[in-house]
């Protein structure tokens, strides 16, 4: 099998009935995971992830654990069905299960530190509300400028979220500092601006504040050394220890997602393929804009993953 990488991804990316079909015809590879989920949650994740709707998912400390869990069973399948990664990335939530598949974090302490994550964010953004957007049609640089300039002259928070590809950024910030450099930008140039459909201002300086709290949980978590290479959001570089990834983690919570640097140095490394692993088929989109060259797939479904098993060594399962 060629060098592939997976690619994990982050809120945004829930759709009602994710991982349904995963748990029907896998039950007996994937049930555990559901099982033991609902009982840490205290909540029957499941159901709303099966059966729930848009507005049910909406909710940060609902959708990063129905994400992550999504992408933990279907990494599992694919791998049952003997497609294994040379290298893994997550995008922001996705880091998370990037570890876990590397092995540097259980997928049970994962699970409670991505539930507190999500309510930690949640609850900055009821004592600060946030918004987040995506901006096409203006450089990464041109974007950082205009994120400078409107919080200098409005006193409002904006920063670089994630810097997705060469095309499209990503900001993140206080309601009035998003809609005032919304209309900077449409004013400089860019073809859209639009605003995501996510929780709170995530990976902008309204998040420093719950640092400290997160950082606590994280110390106490174990951390094993990667067995296999990963590559962490906010340095776009790999994790070389279980202690590096703590801080990392730390970092990543008012930190922008370095994403396109990240496919930049996937694709120096000669990686064949991206699949994407989990709901959704964001990242497949992003790695088709920005790195047109290298197959981009998507495995959010068992006929996905069927389909990605075949085209990638020509077995069927």
């Amino acid at each position: 099998m060629d060098r592939i990488a997976f690619l994990f991804p982050g809120q945004g990316s829930q759709i009602p009935g994710m991982g349904k079909d995963f748990a029907e015809e896998h039950a007996d590879r994937v049930g555990k995971y559901y099982t033991v989920a609902d009982e840490i949650l205290g909540f029957p994740l499941s159901r709303v992830c099966f059966t729930g709707g848009e507005e049910d998912l909406r909710d940060t400390s609902i959708t990063q654990p129905g994400v992550f869990l999504t992408s933990v069973v279907a990494s599992a399948v694919l791998r049952d069905l003997g497609v294994r990664p040379a290298v893994v990335a997550g995008h922001s939530l996705g880091e998370y299960t990037a570890l876990v598949h590397a092995g540097v974090l259980a997928w049970e302490d994962a699970l409670r530190l991505v539930r507190l994550r999500g309510e930690l964010m949640a609850a900055v953004n009821r004592r600060t509300p946030g918004r987040m957007a995506a901006v096409l049609g203006l450089t990464p640089e041109r974007v950082d400028e205009l994120c400078a300039e409107t919080s200098s002259a409005s006193g409002e928070v904006v920063a670089v979220a994630n810097y997705n590809s060469p095309t499209q950024t990503v900001v993140s910030g206080s309601v009035a500092g998003v809609e005032t450099f919304t209309a900077a930008a449409l004013a400089q140039g860019a073809r859209h601006v639009t605003p995501l459909k996510v929780g709170a201002p995530f990976h902008s300086p309204l998040m420093k504040e719950i640092e400290e709290e997160f950082g606590a949980h994280l110390d106490a978590t174990p951390f094993a050394t990667p067995a296999l290479p990963v590559v962490a959001n906010s340095s776009a570089g790999y994790v070389h220890s279980g202690d590096e990834a703590r801080e990392l983690l730390k970092r990543q919570l008012s930190s922008p997602v370095l994403w396109q640097q990240t496919l930049e140095l996937l694709v120096k490394e000669d990686v064949a393929a991206f699949v994407e692993v989990g709901p959704g088929r964001v990242l497949t989109n992003i790695c088709r804009g920005a790195a047109p060259k290298v197959p981009a797939m998507t495995v959010g479904t068992v006929r996905q993953a069927e389909q990605v098993l075949e085209r990638l060594t020509g077995r069927q399962p």
